[in-house]
C-alpha cells in the first residue's frame, strides 16, 4: 500500500486555524498549537455570547423603561403591572424606543397606565 504525504494537508490545516486567530496578540495567533487553543476558547465565547446578548438587551431595555417612567412617578413594575391591567400589549424593546426618542408617546402611554392603576 502507498505511503500518504500529510504535508499538504497539515499546512491547510494550520492556515485555516491561524487565519481565524488573526489579531491575537503575542504569540496566539503565530504559533499553531496556541492558536488552536485560543480559537477553540473564542468559538466557546461567541457560541455562548451570541445567547447571552439577547438577555442583555432585555436588561437594557428594562433600565431605560425604568428611568423613562420615574420621570412619571412610577417604578418599573408598577408600570408593568398597569402595562397588563390596561391591556396594553407593547414589548419591552418597543417601550424602551418610545421613552428614549419619542416621549410624547411615552408619555401618553404612562398616562393610560396610570388610569388603569386607579381605577
Amino acid at each position: 500500500m502507498a505511503r500518504v504525504k500529510r504535508g499538504m494537508t497539515a499546512h491547510v490545516k494550520h492556515k485555516k486555524i491561524l487565519k481565524l486567530a488573526k489579531g491575537y496578540r503575542e504569540s496566539n495567533h503565530a504559533l499553531y498549537r496556541i492558536a488552536l487553543e485560543k480559537v477553540e476558547k473564542g468559538l466557546q465565547y461567541a457560541y455562548r455570547d451570541r445567547r447571552k446578548k439577547k438577555s442583555n438587551f432585555r436588561a437594557l431595555w428594562i433600565q431605560r423603561i425604568n428611568a423613562g417612567v420615574r420621570e412619571y412617578g412610577l417604578t418599573y413594575s408598577k408600570f408593568i403591572n398597569g402595562l397588563n391591567k390596561a391591556g396594553i400589549e407593547m414589548d419591552r424593546k418597543i417601550l424602551a424606543d418610545l421613552a428614549m426618542n419619542q416621549p410624547a408617546a411615552f408619555a401618553k402611554v404612562v398616562d393610560s397606565v396610570k388610569a388603569a392603576l386607579k381605577a
